[in-house]
């Protein structure tokens, strides 16, 4: 039985009823992640941002990017509540965000402000200056380390020439030069530090797009999973008992290769091994949920995954619970061709993000 708004402190407290009938009480914590979708602001910077200016095509002026701005502070600020009742994501990595700044304006947001989010994040290779980033908590968590590591991928991966491939063009990749085949991407965001005292490890992600077709990219995408599975690898070599949290926009499926090799993510908990990963979304996915809409058919390309020292039966440390999508109706479009998709920007209005927020549950028995 869950009984709610019991909270102390810091802590939001959640009440289990035991087989022997005694009551345990548990804190809990959102993390979550979100795309943002083309968080610009209106300053003309360094990256290829003409689109998101007041002259340009999206004729993106100072009240439009408010609006956004307040429109993801709504949904922020309501992910997770649905068992968290009275506090948004402690965790919270995002993605396609122009800078530090659009972030900072963020967490000032009225509805956010006083959860105190802290900021990690760095300025990335991508064409459109596109990054990743992690909001955390102050109260909750203490950030002791932060890196971005490079991807490090070529147009021909396999070393080949083929025109076909070197005609691709890629919204947020780009090429050097004819001697630099390197592809240039987002950064891996690795950040570690103390979850109300206790070590996690969060790699935030946003892998190469599919522009240029899927097959033709996904060596990129496969690229990226296997770097996740050596930060990873890295980790549990330096503790074996490393807890870790993968999450972001993978631009993949739960089934692609990517995710299924190149990370060895599991569909269920009972086939995930010592060092294994955890994926709640693959069978969210079999059972019709989406969190984008791609060529007007769902998917989930938002993922979150867990290692398996999350997997524990004794809640005397944090254990992930249960995973879901933050959908409501305000955040879906109601009329026209994307009936039943998630309501993004246009040309005329701001709107939330043609992703929907990816969430899970963290508890830990209150002794």
């Amino acid at each position: 039985m869950r009984i709610k708004n019991l909270i102390a402190v810091f802590f939001v407290f959640f009440a289990i009823s035991s087989s022997n009938g005694q009551t345990k009480k548990y804190n809990i914590h959102t993390v979550a992640f979100y795309n943002l979708e083309n968080l610009f602001d209106t300053i003309k910077g360094t990256n290829n941002d003409e689109e998101w200016l007041p002259n340009g095509a999206m004729n993106w002026t100072g009240t439009k990017y408010k609006q956004k701005l307040h429109n993801l502070a709504r949904v922020i600020s309501e992910i997770g509540t649905t068992e968290n009742p009275t506090n948004s994501p402690t965790l919270l990595g995002c993605c396609e965000i122009e800078n530090r700044g659009v972030l900072e304006d963020l967490v000032k947001e009225p509805l956010l402000i006083s959860k105190e989010y802290g900021i990690v994040h760095f300025d990335s290779p991508d064409k459109r200056g596109i990054d990743v980033g992690l909001l955390y908590q102050k109260k909750h968590f203490k950030p002791t380390s932060y890196r971005n590591i490079p991807l490090i991928i070529y147009r021909n991966q396999e070393g080949k020439e083929d025109k076909k491939d070197k005609d691709i063009t890629n919204d947020d990749t780009t090429v050097a030069s004819k001697s630099d085949e390197r592809v240039y991407t987002r950064d891996q965001l690795l950040v570690t530090g103390f979850l109300d005292g206790e070590e996690v490890n969060i790699i935030v992600n946003h892998w190469p797009s599919r522009s240029g077709g899927e097959k033709k990219s996904s060596p990129f995408r496969e690229a990226a999973g296997r770097l996740n599975r050596k930060i990873m690898d890295s980790l549990f070599a330096i503790n074996p008992n490393a807890k870790i949290i993968t999450m972001g926009d993978l631009n993949d499926g739960t089934y692609n290769k990517s995710v299924k090799e190149g990370i060895g993510a599991k569909r269920k908990k009972e086939d995930v091994k010592e060092f294994g990963i955890y994926n709640p979304f693959e069978e969210m996915f079999y059972k019709g949920n989406a969190s984008l809409f791609w060529r007007d058919s769902g998917d989930i390309f938002d993922q979150i995954m867990v290692s398996e020292t999350f997997l524990k039966k004794d809640y005397s440390s944090f254990q992930y619970w249960k995973a879901g999508i933050f959908n409501k109706p305000y955040m879906i479009q109601t009329t026209g061709q994307y009936k039943g998709y998630p309501l993004r920007n246009s040309q005329t209005e701001p709107g939330f993000s043609d992703h929907f927020p990816v969430y899970i549950y963290l508890l830990k028995e209150i002794k």
